[in-house]
């Protein structure tokens, strides 16, 4: 295999890690989506817009959908950067959306480790700043962790999470 395609690195130079607030990507809809249940291979198909799916998604919700204000998304882009300084991970890049959060972030360590502790402070932090109350759910189950190996992938991360998210946000 050529350099062209793959480093030969140990581990992988970074993770591009997404996570979506509860209730905004419910399974069924227009935008498909990914499960469990053979819709997230690599490769395969997204499962596809199915009405009656996504009205019994809703229906079981424990919550409506959550969406983070201006002060909210400050909050949860402070929470990130406050995980990354505390355990030594080098953020290249966050951008916290209404409905969902991307980091591209370096660590020696599983990608899932980041995901949930970037949810578990974004938590703790929206709740202690009295933005959302204890009883409702602010995250979807779950999320998104890319493996980035090569400086291109990485570069394109960024790019992605700086600049592709349209209207302007907090970006780091």
């Amino acid at each position: 295999m050529s350099n062209e395609l793959w480093d030969d690195n140990e581990f992988p130079l970074a993770f591009l890690i997404t996570f979506r607030t509860y209730g905004t990507w419910l399974h069924g809809d227009e935008r498909e989506s990914v499960d469990t249940h053979g819709y997230n291979i690599f490769g395969a198909p997204r499962r596809p817009q199915n009405s009656e799916l996504n009205r019994r998604m809703k229906s079981n919700s424990i919550n409506d959908a959550f969406l983070l204000s201006q002060k909210c998304r400050s909050v949860v882009t402070d929470a990130v950067k406050s995980v990354c300084d505390y355990r030594g991970y080098l953020l290249y890049a966050a951008n916290v959306r209404s409905n969902h959060a991307h980091t591209v972030v370096h660590a020696r360590e599983r990608p899932e480790r980041l995901l949930n502790a970037f949810k578990a402070n974004a938590t703790r932090e929206l709740r202690a700043a009295g933005l959302v109350s204890q009883e409702h759910r602010i995250w979807s189950r779950g999320g998104s962790t890319r493996y980035l190996w090569k400086r291109s992938d990485l570069d394109s991360a960024v790019d992605y999470v700086l600049y592709c998210q349209g209207d302007d946000f907090l970006t780091f």
